[in-house]
């Protein structure tokens, strides 16, 4: 078949209260897709972070808010085309990757995961870095297969792995989407991405948001052992 290019590109966001930097990411998106990507919002703001978004271009899809997991799942199941990327929309994710990105799921990949940690991700708050490395050595160890960063926002996925798996989690969403793929032998992908100071303030909580991450992580791993 042909190769996929950025016509076949959905990126997808649950967003927050980010008025503060939706702008720049759907500003970044046009410009590294040429505009040719779809992009959709899962929204539960209560800011001007929906109507920034439509000025730009995104289809918003309103809710009430639930979660990360909620929003960012009904954000995935929304898209149109056939390669979905999801990220966050506070300007910490770097829209230039999306190229490779999509060049791995052209090499076969069916899932790419942006690693954070390989540089050092310097921006990310301390206690965050360190809880962000024992998850991924936590799941590593569940699984059996070594990972880097479990609890990446951005990650580009073939549509048909985003269907054929039941999703579960909420808070450790992001886990879940790296976890369930690879224990069921999908082609899995890490690739080294920078990682920037978040415009806006953080809404997770890195200590009781950190105990349900690692409780999704170890429910995951076992839930796929034994399927």
């Amino acid at each position: 078949m042909d190769e996929y290019t950025f016509d076949d590109l959905s990126v997808v966001m649950g967003t927050y209260n980010e008025e503060a930097a939706i702008a720049t990411v759907l500003e970044d998106v046009e410009r590294v897709t040429d505009g040719r990507a779809e992009v959709v919002c899962v929204d539960g703001s209560s800011d001007r972070t929906p109507d920034i978004a439509r000025e730009h271009g995104a289809r918003v899809i309103e809710q009430e808010p639930q979660g990360y997991g909620v929003a960012v799942e009904a954000a995935l199941h929304a898209a149109d085309r056939p390669v979905v990327v999801t990220t966050d929309c506070d300007d910490t994710y770097p829209m230039d990757a999306l190229p490779r990105f999509l060049d791995a799921i052209n090499e076969g990949y069916d899932v790419v995961s942006g690693d954070r940690l390989y540089y050092g991700a310097a921006a990310m708050p301390a206690l965050n870095r360190l809880g962000n490395a024992a998850f991924a050595v936590l799941a590593s160890v569940l699984m059996g297969r070594r990972v880097h960063d479990t609890t990446t926002g951005m990650r580009a996925y073939r549509q048909e792995v985003v269907e054929k798996i039941q999703w579960t989690e909420n808070t450790g969403l992001s886990a879940e989407l790296l976890m369930r793929p690879l224990m069921r032998e999908y082609r899995v992908r890490e690739v080294p991405i920078e990682y920037a100071e978040r415009a806006g303030e953080t809404k997770l909580d890195p200590l009781s948001g950190g105990w349900d991450i690692a409780r999704s992580i170890v429910r995951v791993a076992a839930e796929e052992q034994f399927r």
